[in-house]
């Protein structure tokens, strides 16, 4: 009987422990695969609470940048200009000896220098500007001659910002602003761009699309984060009302959520504000018309309930808003303008910024 006894204590000894080693392999099984999936979500960071930096005529020194520490902003978007003569003229004209002291490579290297002595990260965002003001997204060539001549003299723009992008070891460079016909036409030769960009520049990159087109982007994967220029409609009221923005707001969050998912990146607003005249909120990527009058409360809650409603959010990294002005370039309308400086809003931004 004791032999009988100890066999059989022996056998159950050796069940528990089978069981105990398969409960533990399993456990182990599913905290990796859960691992491995929280890996592909898009993850929280600190937000990137940026102002997008109007570049200068002249040049400039701390005194010029240190306000910017007032609005506890961690990043600032340095803009270089290029332009294009028309839609249909296909040469992106960059002269380095012509033009604002802030966009020739010298001036831009100086301003990250007084930024980043501030603490203030810098995201280098080279743009192009059509004549008139005419909107970059309708560029319309008719020749494969055309189009190879944009590629080369873009590529030849970007790639010079990239390498001071790459020296000055900024946080971020934006490769594009809102060319939804370019990106859609010649979809081969951005996914080449953004190849050699990365050969140069060893930061994280994105692309600025426009709030109504940035889905018809085929590069998304290749990008280290979703940039919208987010002048989403929110509200035709003239002094916005709280209600109907946060219902506005709860539809695009929707959409934007779902498109950060897909990618599994984090969406950045490359550019975001709203002038501070009536409507504000209808068409927000408009300047002011003549009939509109001054309205800095419009501005205000405007920008209240962008934070309240979407800063917070996981696939949210933060954004941009557009803009400063650093010299006195604050010329005709600067009381209906983008730029929060010295109204309401500038108070709602300096708190939310101080809170994320």
């Amino acid at each position: 009987m004791n032999k009988v006894a100890t066999y059989k204590s022996l056998l159950n000894f050796l069940i528990i422990g089978c069981s105990l080693l398969l409960m533990s392999c399993l456990n182990s099984s599913q905290s990796n695969q859960t691992a491995f999936l929280n890996s592909n979500l898009p993850q929280t960071i600190n937000k990137i609470n940026g102002i997008s930096f109007v570049a200068t005529r002249n040049p400039i020194d701390k005194n010029d940048v240190q306000p910017l520490v007032q609005y506890n902003a961690n990043y600032v978007a340095v803009i270089p200009y290029a332009w294009m003569r028309s839609i249909d003229s296909p040469q992106v004209i960059y002269d380095e000896d012509h033009g604002w002291w802030g966009e020739k490579p010298h001036g831009v290297s100086q301003t990250i220098d007084l930024m980043n002595d501030q603490n203030i990260e810098v995201m280098l965002k080279p743009q192009i500007w059509i004549n008139k003001g005419t909107y970059t997204g309708t560029i319309q060539l008719k020749t494969n001659e055309d189009w190879q001549i944009l590629e080369d003299s873009y590529r030849e723009y970007i790639l010079r910002f990239a390498r001071i992008a790459q020296e000055k070891k900024v946080g971020l460079f934006c490769i594009g602003t809102e060319l939804e016909s370019f990106v859609t036409a010649r979809p081969d030769y951005w996914r080449q761009l953004i190849k050699e960009i990365r050969t140069i520049y060893k930061g994280k990159i994105t692309y600025a699309g426009n709030w109504d087109s940035y889905k018809q982007v085929t590069f998304w994967d290749e990008l280290d984060y979703i940039g919208v220029d987010a002048y989403f409609p929110v509200c035709n009221k003239k002094t916005p009302d709280i209600d109907n923005i946060n219902q506005s707001w709860d539809k695009w969050k929707k959409e934007l959520k779902s498109f950060s998912t897909s990618f599994k990146k984090q969406i950045l607003f490359t550019e975001y504000g709203y002038i501070s005249a009536d409507y504000a909120g209808k068409e927000p990527w408009k300047n002011a018309q003549d009939h509109h009058e001054v309205n800095e409360k419009a501005q205000d809650i405007l920008y209240q309930c962008l934070y309240d409603k979407v800063w917070g959010e996981s696939w949210m990294a933060g954004g941009f808003l557009w803009k400063y002005h650093a010299e006195d370039s604050r010329w005709r309308g600067f009381a209906k303008r983008f730029t929060p400086q010295g109204k309401m809003a500038q108070k709602t931004i300096t708190q939310a910024y101080l809170e994320h």
